[in-house]
């Protein structure tokens, strides 16, 4: 039966997650030709027409499967969670009503918690009068705003961005929303995990095939046709690195070894993200990267009886 017609609790979103580099991609379209599938990305910055190396979009690994979530988003834009999850929902929807398998695909954690959790966001416009008052506080003591109003404050981000901060405390202390009910999905949670020697290294490899594919020539075409430089800064990883050396604050040299462990420490976050989301509740099967991980996740699905 397609995934449009699963008795209640039965599992009709199959999710795909791990850390930068460790395969996800061709694992979700491996499991989406075999089930009748079409990709739903859970990348914060896939989003975004033109960026398309620094994402790793690697958009040939798809091989005519059907994709949702990426460019949807004009470069320079603040692509943002709640946007994130409507365009999921609508995605969703669409998927599963042509009797198709939605199969979520990603690394970015609060895209994927926001689904597994089963939160709805609700639209918060701005408010100026609210933001009259916070500016003349100081960041310390707009951040012990934010946390009194959100007290399980989980992106800590917010509170190293003056504009981000006061925007997470505009939507912490917005009470106008009337909240939406969230559908009935299901998911059913596949991790794929390397050592962290081996997954080091296929960064390390990754990030070099980027740079010879013309990585920074592309952060250049984007500078040119519009896109500031600030921008870059909020996209961070990539794009922020690259930009400081177009810029001539780094050499090439320094870019290389900068960006490199900052995309360690980053899948270094991940993979805690992904233990806390754990904790929190979520159900996360593991296959091993360095294995055969479409082998374990095809014998996973049996062996738990999931029928998709």
């Amino acid at each position: 039966m397609g995934a449009g017609g699963k008795a209640p609790g039965t599992p009709n979103l199959l999710v795909i997650l791990g850390a930068t580099a460790s395969g996800k991609t061709r694992l979700g379209v491996e499991l989406a030709k075999r089930l009748d599938g079409e990709i739903l990305s859970a990348d914060s910055r896939q989003v975004y027409r033109g960026m398309d190396i620094g994402t790793g979009k690697d958009l040939h690994e798809y091989q005519g499967i059907p994709y949702h979530l990426i460019d949807v988003a004009p470069p320079g834009h603040e692509f943002n969670l709640f946007q994130f999850q409507r365009l999921f929902l609508e995605s969703f929807a669409d998927v599963t009503r042509r009797g198709r398998l939605p199969v979520l695909v990603g690394g970015s954690g609060m895209y994927l918690d926001c689904v597994l959790r089963g939160y709805r966001l609700t639209e918060v416009p701005e408010d100026p009068a609210l933001r009259r008052e916070l500016a003349p506080l100081s960041m310390p003591e707009l951040a012990e705003r934010l946390t009194r109003a959100n007290p399980r404050l989980h992106n800590s981000t917010d509170l190293t961005d003056r504009s981000r901060l006061v925007r997470a405390i505009e939507i912490a202390e917005y009470r106008g929303g009337v909240e939406e009910p969230w559908p009935d999905i299901a998911p059913f949670t596949i991790g794929i995990r390397w050592e962290r020697a081996q997954l080091r290294e296929r960064i390390t490899r990754r990030l070099k095939e980027r740079l010879e594919a013309g990585m920074v020539d592309e952060v250049r075409r984007l500078h040119e046709a519009g896109t500031g430089w600030d921008k870059f800064e909020f996209y961070g990883l990539e794009y922020r690195y690259l930009a400081r050396h177009l810029k001539g604050e780094l050499t090439h040299n320094d870019m290389f070894q900068k960006l490199n462990s900052a995309i360690h420490d980053f899948a270094k976050k991940q993979e805690n993200w992904f233990k806390r989301m754990q904790s929190h509740g979520t159900v996360i099967h593991w296959v091993e990267g360095a294995g055969d991980p479409l082998a374990e996740a095809l014998e996973l699905l049996d062996s738990k009886g999931t029928s998709f």
